[in-house]
């Protein structure tokens, strides 16, 4: 049995030429995946025969008329862009010809698009940006929110964790996986209003055996792996994985300059080459591409817009991991048993979409 996975082959920095690239790799790569290619027809279908795909029986092109470029705003994305490759492939979910989406298109117009076409699962008032940073321990740390909400009150960051907590649960085959709430210190008294009584909620939670909360934690034990989930806000989520992505590519910089700098500096560039090779493979931010736009009634996947084709393949083998798990029907199930009511639900007696 196949997975179908839709691609959004027109969004991103680069488009097609990084797009199709990393789709053939993958389908070669996957026997059980079958991916369905959206956007200009022509422009697809040129590409695929550059690479001497264009008969290849797991990869089809679904023709979409209008693409969304990386500037265009929220409303252009989603009012006037009916048929955009981002919107053509988020539809495709929703119809159920395809099992998740991926995109690298603008991270607003996705994250307005998907909610609108596939609306949110009961229970849930805002979908959240959820990816994976590398820790010391050789395991992934999932880290929400990335950028999808900026401004949280604290059973936003409720929803997320338990979103989260579901997410590794199914992902990881780790029964209670432990959350951290990422904060200015580890003591109780620390943090903002929102941070504490996000950090009471949790604790009720964690005393009644819904949630492994560890407690707070600070922005070291991201890479440390004290704690299998991170919560935040967006704007703190999204202001760390850019650091932390600059910091890696400023890093690798460094040392490859230095190691160039002399004949005695690249002799000792030569012996440690096996060593440094694997240090690149754990620090390079193209294999933790791919986040999941978690909470709602589809799975969708973002890529970094500025991508390359090797980094793009990884969010599509992202989005099948998912999709093979079953980690939609697992979110749908256990959310509607764990999501409690929200003072919005409360207000209005259903759930916001």
């Amino acid at each position: 049995m196949t997975i179908k996975i839709s691609i959004d082959c027109m969004g991103g920095d680069h488009g097609p030429s990084v797009t199709i690239p990393a789709a053939i790799s993958f389908v070669n790569r996957e026997p059980q995946a079958e991916l369905i290619l959206v956007g200009l027809e022509d422009v697809l279908h040129a590409e695929l025969k550059k690479h001497k795909a264009d008969k290849h029986p797991r990869l089809s092109v679904q023709h979409a008329s209008e693409l969304v470029e990386m500037d265009d705003p929220v409303e252009v994305a989603l009012r006037r862009k009916k048929d955009s490759s981002m919107r053509v492939a988020i539809e495709m979910v929703k119809d159920g010809k395809a099992a998740a989406c991926v995109s690298a298109g603008n991270t607003g117009a996705l994250m307005a698009v998907s909610r609108y076409v596939l609306k949110t699962m009961p229970g849930v008032d805002r979908p959240a940006i959820c990816s994976i940073l590398p820790n010391q321990k050789n395991g992934p740390t999932y880290m929400l929110d990335l950028g999808a909400n900026v401004d949280c009150e604290p059973h936003h960051l409720h929803q997320f964790a338990i979103m989260g907590s579901v997410l590794v649960s199914a992902m990881e085959g780790i029964a209670r996986p432990t959350i951290g709430l990422l904060n200015v210190g580890t003591e109780e008294i620390k943090g903002n209003e929102v941070v504490k009584s996000t950090a009471k909620l949790l604790r009720e939670d964690h005393e009644r055996g819904i949630l492994n909360f560890y407690g707070n934690v600070e922005g070291n034990d991201i890479f440390k792996g004290t704690t299998d989930i991170i919560v935040c806000d967006g704007f703190v989520g999204n202001v760390t994985l850019k650091a932390v992505e600059g910091l890696g590519r400023f890093v690798k910089d460094v040392m490859t300059s230095e190691f160039k700098r002399s004949p005695l500096t690249m002799l000792g560039a030569l012996v440690a080459r096996g060593a440094l090779k694997n240090i690149g493979k754990r620090f390079n931010p193209s294999r933790y591409n791919g986040a999941s736009l978690l909470g709602l009634r589809g799975l969708v996947f973002k890529s970094h817009g500025g991508a390359d084709s090797y980094s793009f393949e990884w969010a599509i083998k992202r989005s099948f991991d998912a999709a093979k798990y079953n980690v939609q029907e697992q979110l749908s199930t256990l959310i509607a048993e764990l999501m409690p009511r929200t003072p919005d639900q409360d207000l209005t007696g259903s759930t916001s979409k």
